[in-house]
């Protein structure tokens, strides 16, 4: 891939963004081969957990706003279908069987806030700046908003409509990340983690958490309910649970 690196180490696939030369903005290409990147990881049963991060001073500035310039004269049907591929991507993530961290060691700002707000773990330097400046260049920002809004609820409106970068101490304390790591601890704190999560906890039950949560967001008190019964079921019956349930009654160390 041209604008990525992969890497996979201890059932771990990293991504790493690479155009650090352009402060790693999404170009279409970027956002293709993102999703490629994460459906591959997904498919790979080598990989249990993906870890996103990026070359260079930046995480990700957002659009890359020479190619937006260059769209600009295209007809709106052309627009909207590269509107589509950055809303692929992010559903991609959100709804991936995988639990995703972001590992963010610069700013992360319009779409690149996109991608901390919609991991599952983002951690960040205390130095990194977050943000949706789209309203400063008159853009809207209209895909990430209904991420954001599902994370942090009534506290991205001021974020959206503002357009002004909050710290990683701010956003940690709205709970759009995870957790502040100095830039020194970082790297091992968040492979620590990923390794913690390969290691305690099952693969399956993982994968049907993330679409639980996906799920009953959209549902009904009744439906929820309903579909949490089945949910239990369905995980009940897996085998990482058998095998769980059965060593824990052994008094074995769960070995995942």
């Amino acid at each position: 891939m041209e604008n990525l690196i992969l890497e996979v180490a201890d059932r771990v696939g990293m991504i790493t963004l690479n155009r650090p030369e352009r402060k790693n903005a999404l170009s279409t290409e970027m956002i293709v081969e993102l999703q490629q990147a994460f459906l591959q990881f997904e498919a790979d049963k080598d990989v249990k957990v993906i870890l996103i991060k990026a070359a260079g001073n930046v995480f990700c500035s957002g659009a890359d706003l020479v190619k937006m310039k260059e769209m600009q004269s295209e007809p709106w049907g052309v627009n909207l279908q590269d509107a589509k591929q950055l809303e692929q991507l992010y559903r991609i993530i959100y709804t991936l069987k995988k639990v995703v961290i972001a590992q963010i060691e610069g700013h992360a700002l319009a779409g690149g806030c996109g991608l901390a707000s919609i991991a599952d773990f983002s951690f960040s330097i205390p130095e990194a700046k977050f943000g949706y400046p789209e309203v400063k260049i008159g853009f809207v920002p209209s895909i990430v908003a209904l991420f954001l809004k599902r994370k942090i609820g009534g506290k991205a409106r001021p974020l959206l409509l503002s357009g002004d970068s909050i710290s990683a101490e701010q956003a940690l304390n709205i709970g759009m990340i995870y957790e502040v790591v100095s830039k020194d601890e970082i790297g091992h704190r968040v492979w620590t983690y990923a390794q913690h999560l390969c290691h305690t906890n099952s693969g399956q039950a993982m994968a049907l958490t993330k679409q639980l949560l996906f799920r009953i967001q959209n549902m009904n008190f009744g439906e929820a309910l309903n579909y949490t019964a089945e949910q239990n079921v369905d995980a009940r019956l897996t085998t990482d649970c058998k095998k769980g349930v059965q060593d824990f009654i052994d008094k074995k160390k769960i070995e995942w």
